[in-house]
């Protein structure tokens, strides 16, 4: 059964940094881009970042360029996102997804982890 696992959240004091990992299992994710959402109380999961198979293209939500790196290691079926110069207004939750294409619309993703649980205090 295809799985995506959210890891590497937690609180974090503004201005920090953080690693978010999400590993996949279960199937080939091979030729699919992968895609970073958050999703905070009360509003609406957005984009943050995605990254295609070759990681010759990624795409960034404006709120968190050079802030936030994208990248990921096909042999370990994991993509990572380097979150650095947090701010409060970047709690949510993280959630990691596969789409076939670069895309920063939740819709094209097929699949999604369960989350993974960033705060970061002023």
């Amino acid at each position: 059964q295809e799985q995506l696992v959210e890891s590497g959240g937690g609180l974090v004091q503004a201005g920090g940094s953080l690693r978010l990992s999400c590993s996949a299992s279960g199937r080939s994710f091979r030729n699919y881009a992968m895609g970073w959402f958050r999703q905070a109380p009360g509003k609406e999961r957005e984009f943050v970042a995605a990254i295609s198979w070759r990681s010759s293209i990624t795409a960034y939500a404006d709120s968190v360029k050079g802030r936030f790196t994208i990248s990921r290691d096909n042999a370990e079926n994991t993509v990572f996102l380097q979150m650095n110069s947090l701010k409060p207004e970047d709690t949510a939750v993280y959630y990691c997804g596969c789409s076939p294409v670069v895309s920063s619309r939740s819709d094209s993703y097929d699949y999604w982890g369960q989350g993974t649980q960033v705060t970061v205090s002023s």
